[in-house]
Parts: C-alpha cells; structure tokens; sequence
C-alpha cells in the first residue's frame, strides 16, 4: 500500500512539473496544448497512461518549437484537430499492441493445450 500511495504522489510531483513546462511556453502554446489534451482525452481509451506519454512528447515537441521562435500553427498546422487525432492515432497503436501481447501471452501458456 505504502508503494502505491508513493507512485500516486510521484505522478502528481510529475504532472505538477509537466504543466509548469506548459504554462512557461510562450504566446498561444499552452492554449493550443491544453485544447489538444482535452480533445485527446475524449478520445482517449485504456489507462491513459498511454495519452501521457504522448502528452510528454507534445510538451517537447512545443518547447523545441518554441526555442526555433515558430509560432503554434506552424506546428500542428491550421487543422489543429488532425494534428490531435494523429496524437490519438498513436495510443491507439499502442492498445492494439497490448491487445495482441494479452492474446498472445493467454495463447502461449493455455492456448495450445486447448487447441488438440
């Protein structure tokens, strides 16, 4: 119990940081990140752990962006909503990747023995 209250806590240490990396981004940035998080999210399937990763990545992507002195739009491009769902895209792949490795692992160990 004592390890699960200590990952409960370090995530939001963890996200705490991650939203101050956003609100430090220039101009329309941590408008733009959190209209894509909250379009993301709606979208979102499983654990969502897989939507941070990829909200992590986005932050960088931002902050990169940022220090080369591009503006947002020049980004995600003026279709904001397809550069979202390109986001999205990849957490999908990520479920069909555990999907396959659940079904995959059940297969290996039961599987064969029920298939005779």
């Amino acid at each position: 119990m004592v390890n699960f209250i200590k990952k409960i806590l370090d995530s939001k240490k963890e996200y705490k940081e991650m939203m101050a990396r956003v609100e430090a981004l220039p101009d329309n940035y941590p408008e733009v990140y959190e209209e894509i998080c909250n379009h993301m999210w709606s979208f979102s399937s499983g654990s969502g752990m897989d939507m941070l990763r990829i909200q992590y990545d986005l932050i960088e992507l931002f902050e990169a962006s940022a220090a080369e002195g591009k503006d947002v739009l020049e980004v995600t491009g003026e279709d904001v909503t397809t550069f979202a769902n390109g986001l999205t895209d990849q957490a999908k792949k990520w479920d069909d990747k555990y999907r396959h490795n659940l079904n995959k692992s059940i297969l290996n160990r039961v599987g064969k023995k029920n298939m005779r």
